[in-house]
């Protein structure tokens, strides 16, 4: 069930990067909220309470009521701009959400037992193809996760989307095709990969070196390239 967090918030009279820029330098976020077919409203929010919650993860599918200087406001976010070097909250665009509103939310994925996979106890190893999965739901039912059981799963074995079990009422929005989750693969193969691999750059690179002792002009191309580089 979808979290509810409690932010205080102010209005903001103005829009614009200026009243953006002196918003920061006051302590606060600039944010937006829009949707309900209402106008957009210019906020802001205290940095070190918004940064409190980024941190705790799974900011983007948790609904905040919005204390509006005295008034509430039930959102959720849709975008956060971060600082390119601090990693801070620079800018937040929070999304209305009225009575019975659906949102389009990334869950996040929890793989179980993976004790009773054969595959995993003989030394294979677990490739995650997808951390999350894209659902569409009722705002009031955002699941914290989805769990994946690696139970009888054996090298060579994928897990499909179809394998895990979804909470009542929530969609994928991807449903045309039973899209792989994760797979088992062994170590071996990858370590033969990496074998073939360094073998075919061992040939590439004796075939250039004997062009080079033909004759002089491989040489003087060698030399060429590396003035050229």
């Amino acid at each position: 069930m979808a979290e509810v967090s409690e932010i205080k918030a102010a209005t903001r009279d103005e829009f614009g990067k200026g009243s953006a820029r002196a918003t920061r330098r006051e302590g606060r976020v600039p944010c937006i909220i829009y949707g309900e077919k209402d106008a957009p409203q210019a906020i802001s929010v205290d940095d070190k309470e918004l940064w409190m919650h980024v941190r705790k993860g799974q900011f983007l599918n948790t609904i905040y009521m919005l204390d509006i200087d005295g008034k509430p406001q039930r959102v959720i976010p849709r975008e956060i701009q971060l600082h390119p070097v601090r990693d801070v909250p620079l800018h937040v665009d929070f999304l209305r959400l009225g009575e019975g509103a659906t949102v389009t939310v990334e869950v996040p994925v929890n793989f179980l037992n993976e004790e009773e996979s054969p595959g995993l106890k003989r030394g294979g190893v677990l490739n995650i193809v997808r951390h999350t999965i894209e659902l569409r739901c009722l705002a009031e039912a955002i699941p914290e996760g989805l769990n994946a059981d690696l139970t009888g799963l054996d090298i060579g074995d994928s897990l499909h989307v179809s394998s895990i079990t979804m909470p009542e009422g929530v969609e994928l929005t991807i449903a045309d095709r039973d899209f792989t989750v994760a797979t088992v693969v062994g170590r071996m193969a990858e370590v033969v990969d990496e074998v073939e691999e360094e073998d075919l750059e061992g040939e590439e690179i004796e075939g250039e070196e004997g062009e080079d002792v033909e004759g002089e002009e491989g040489e003087a191309g060698d030399e060429k390239a590396e003035g050229d580089e």
